[in-house]
């Protein structure tokens, strides 16, 4: 069953077209990556789906129930998260108030205490740094923090726009352990990665996007295996 369907669907900035037509699915439990160049329309596809641009045309289908005009603040509510590129945290709260914030909306309190400690056991780094300033911390802490609150929000659906960038090596290979961790708890993930190779690596299937279309589509094994991925994406 599709989690995610996104039909036609069309974006424009002023007379620019930044999406064409893209359609694509995710069903549940997948991780399914979108793999291009820079302006080749990842983020914006991602922000279409999280309600912060409108489309011009097309569909967008979470569960079935369409999601065009709902309020980025009702997606929460209703399951499906965003972590957008550059992090975006509240740098003048300290981890603990972002967590807290992250959760504003629900009402179980032991639920709530439970996932804190699911996420200081997922990332030691911000249990040890729980009183410091969002600012104050290191970009990979700031990653870390801004994946923890999706996972606090409780999603069935997280978005997440390049959760590598700006990284060192050792810590893209902690978030990327990280999001298969989140995937085998439940939640169904589209990723946005300029990592190509390890993004392919942890998905179950993947979209070539390509100057605002998809061009290619397959398993991510299949895609991996693509000469022209390969070419393009992964040497």
């Amino acid at each position: 069953m599709s989690i995610l369907e996104i039909i036609d669907l069309e974006v424009q900035y002023g007379g620019v077209r930044a999406l064409r037509g893209v359609s694509l699915s995710i069903e549940e439990g997948e991780i399914v990556t979108l793999i291009g160049a820079n302006g080749a329309g990842k983020t914006t596809l991602l922000r279409a789906v999280s309600g912060l641009v409108q489309p011009s045309a097309g569909a967008i289908r979470y569960r079935g129930n369409t999601l065009l005009k709902v309020p980025a603040h009702e997606l929460a509510r209703r399951g499906l998260v965003h972590v957008p590129e550059g992090r975006i945290i509240f740098g003048d709260l300290t981890v603990q108030e972002n967590l807290d914030l992250a959760g504003w909306w629900r009402k179980d309190r032991p639920s709530r205490i439970d996932d804190l400690d699911r996420v200081f056991a997922m990332f030691p780094r911000l249990a040890e740094r729980r009183t410091q300033l969002g600012a104050t911390l290191s970009g990979g802490e700031q990653q870390m923090l801004a994946i923890a609150r999706a996972i606090v929000a409780r999603p069935n659906l997280m978005l997440l726009d390049e959760p590598s960038m700006g990284l060192a090596p050792v810590l893209v290979r902690n978030i990327f352990m990280t999001i298969r961790e989140i995937n085998r708890s439940g939640t169904s993930i589209l990723l946005v990665e300029q990592n190509a190779n390890m993004a392919l690596t942890i998905a179950n299937r993947a979209y070539v996007l390509q100057t605002g279309g998809i061009v290619l589509a397959g398993s991510a094994h299949e895609l991996r295996r693509n000469p022209e991925v390969q070419e393009a994406y992964l040497s």
